[in-house]
């Protein structure tokens, strides 16, 4: 049982990717409140969670129902996400935020409202992403009996709590460097993101047309 949960863990972490993560996650929360930025952080890893569970166990049903197949995931996925990194590169949604905390003060409110990006991008497509579900979905085929699915459970458990620890600290290690290298992180994360959503287009096209 140890070696199966030790197989599933490092392919889970591997795909999840939460020290990749993580630095993302601060770039989408730049400027957010500490405290909301923890709660969107918890919030998506809660809702990544129940993604996954559910693909999990009923993965190959809910798919099958629906006639979805995860190529079509990571293009989707892959288009959303390009779109989230044009923002960051270009600070198109700093120059939001600016504009929204301009309306709040003339409207005499306590604090700007913030983007809340728990469940897009971070939970879906990043955390709960075509990878992802499909490791989830190949790991409790692959386990036989009641025993070992719960160990692949289990794992996946451990890497989503790993994940929310890493979401959580990556805004003030962040936020310790400075504006000027915070936005340079930023712009830079930005462009390993939209590389990323290429990546996804392409392998959804791959599977798609059997490249």
């Amino acid at each position: 049982m140890i070696e199966i949960f030790i197989s599933a863990f490092i392919t889970l972490f591997v795909v999840i990717d939460p020290p990749g993560c993580a630095p993302i996650y601060a770039g989408l929360t730049k400027g957010a409140p500490p405290a909301q930025a923890r709660n969107m952080a918890l919030r998506a890893s809660a809702i990544a969670a129940g993604i996954l569970f559910v693909f999990a166990l009923f993965g190959e049903d809910l798919l099958a129902a629906l006639h979805i197949d995860l190529d079509s995931f990571r293009i989707a996925g892959g288009l959303m996400l390009f779109f989230i990194a044009f923002e960051m590169v270009f600070e198109k949604r700093t120059q939001r935020r600016e504009e929204r905390a301009e309306k709040v003060v003339a409207q005499n409110q306590a604090t700007p409202e913030f983007d809340d990006v728990s469940v897009f991008p971070m939970a879906m497509p990043m955390l709960a992403g075509p990878g992802a579900i499909a490791a989830i979905m190949l790991l409790m085929n692959e386990a036989t009996g009641i025993e070992q699915s719960l160990v692949v459970l289990a794992a996946l458990g451990s890497v989503l709590i790993l994940t929310a620890l890493a979401l959580i600290a990556a805004g003030p290690l962040i936020r310790l460097l400075g504006d000027r290298v915070e936005a340079v992180i930023t712009r830079l994360l930005g462009v390993l993101l939209a590389a990323l959503a290429a990546q996804y287009v392409i392998d959804g096209l791959k599977g798609s047309f059997g490249l």
